[in-house]
């Protein structure tokens, strides 16, 4: 999907935070002579055929589009902060564990690709950890070229003494983490504000959209989500998150109260 298409299912999730009954047309209708000019319906038409913006209407002059569960989730990074947080854990921990021998370093680094990107902590470099039920990982690496017979899947719970804290602070990278959401919230903080009087106040507000969405999407990709239970006493990812809704109102309440054109 094209950054433009990208850029305006973003628009309509800043929209549909803190708005009843969001659409472009009610939303955007005094900014459509400029606003994705060119190419405007096909971008909606491919977000309605991902089923990521819906219509009450099947009429073709119905221009009212509304962002759709999937559409927010997919604007959101495909994970919903607040659904992670605040999922139950059972105080178990899963653990990876393998010895790949060095001749098979593609399939070693595949692991730890796969691994990293499901959001498993690194304990060492063979023993990796998550809170959550591994079914998907049995099913994935059941059928991967990886000898499973070097491979174990474990569920544990510390019995040294450990505390979960520790844990979590040595398989994930929070002080990385948290920088993530410094910067993120260096950018949220450039907002500009005002009422948009003008095209230039609106595209100036567009344009600061599309970097916050990427500044946030790249603080939330390093960032695992843990259940809330989890998470250490200096974390910043959820007052990023409570910035973002705060701005998202801010934004949208702009929008709104725009002169008509």
């Amino acid at each position: 999907m094209g950054p433009k298409t990208e850029e305006l299912l973003n628009v309509l999730l800043w929209s549909a935070e803190f708005l009843l009954n969001p659409s472009w047309r009610s939303l955007f209708e005094s900014y459509e002579g400029w606003a994705y000019r060119n190419g405007l319906l096909i971008q909606l038409g491919r977000l309605e055929q991902r089923k990521w913006v819906t219509r009450k209407s099947k009429d073709r002059n119905d221009r009212v589009y509304r962002l759709s569960a999937q559409g927010r989730l997919h604007a959101l990074g495909g994970r919903d902060p607040e659904a992670s947080w605040g999922r139950a854990w059972d105080g178990r921990w899963r653990l990876v564990i393998f010895d790949i021998a060095r001749g098979q370093n593609a399939e070693r680094e595949w692991l730890r690709r796969y691994l990293r990107g499901r959001d498993f902590g690194c304990l060492q470099n063979s023993v990796w950890i998550t809170p959550d039920p591994m079914e998907e990982e049995q099913r994935t690496l059941a059928k991967g070229s990886i000898n499973v017979e070097l491979l174990v899947l474990l569920e544990a719970r510390a019995c040294a003494g450990e505390s979960d804290e520790e844990i979590v602070n040595g398989a994930w990278d929070f002080d990385r983490i948290n920088q993530a959401y410094s910067r993120y919230l260096k950018i949220l903080g450039r907002r500009p504000a005002g009422v948009l009087k003008s095209d230039a106040a609106a595209k100036k507000l567009f344009r600061w959209m599309s970097e916050e969405r990427e500044a946030w999407l790249a603080a939330v990709r390093t960032d695992p989500l843990l259940p809330a239970r989890l998470l250490p006493g200096n974390y910043l990812g959820q007052k990023a998150w409570r910035r973002r809704l705060q701005a998202m109102g801010e934004s949208a309440r702009q929008v709104v109260s725009a002169p008509p054109k």
